[in-house]
């Protein structure tokens, strides 16, 4: 890896394991998700941590791929923007649904969540159809994630 690679991958690879850690400390899945009723095709538990890491990693190799693409300070300042708006929106979700508990609110944050990763995945491909290929898997667990949100909604709610 030349050194032009280092700032951009450490600085990714830090943020996203920011956002990892902060929405794995909101995740309670306490008694209140517990007794929450699930769709019987709801994943196991165990991969969560395995899609997250994977959609992690991906996004980061993502963002630099694009990042080191990009033309121009305006064209590298606006995909820092979209990313760090995604991550944002990424620790949200968590807040809502787990710790405000409420999925009804959790699933219309969700669409802007998905926008925003669609929104990465457009600008990407300006500056690298790699870049945006890798976010595919990110918007496929998104889109899983969003169906099981709904689910959750259709089988307890009203909430609040």
């Amino acid at each position: 890896m030349s050194r032009s690679w280092i700032l951009p991958v450490t600085l990714a690879g830090l943020a996203a394991l920011v956002v990892a850690a902060i929405g794995g400390t909101i995740t309670d899945l306490g008694p209140w998700y517990q007794g929450l009723e699930k769709p019987d095709w709801t994943p196991p538990r165990l991969a969560f941590p395995i899609a997250w890491t994977t959609v992690f990693a991906l996004t980061v190799i993502s963002f630099v791929t694009a990042w080191r693409n990009a033309p121009s300070t305006k064209a590298s300042d606006t995909l820092i923007g979209l990313f760090a708006a995604n991550a944002f929106l990424n620790i949200l979700w968590s807040l809502l649904f787990f710790r405000v508990q409420r999925p009804d609110w959790a699933f219309y944050e969700l669409i802007v969540l998905w926008v925003s990763i669609l929104a990465m995945m457009i600008y990407c491909w300006r500056l690298s159809r790699m870049a945006s290929v890798l976010l595919l898997p990110y918007i496929a667990w998104v889109s899983a994630a969003g169906l099981l949100n709904w689910q959750i909604v259709q089988l307890n709610g009203p909430f609040g």
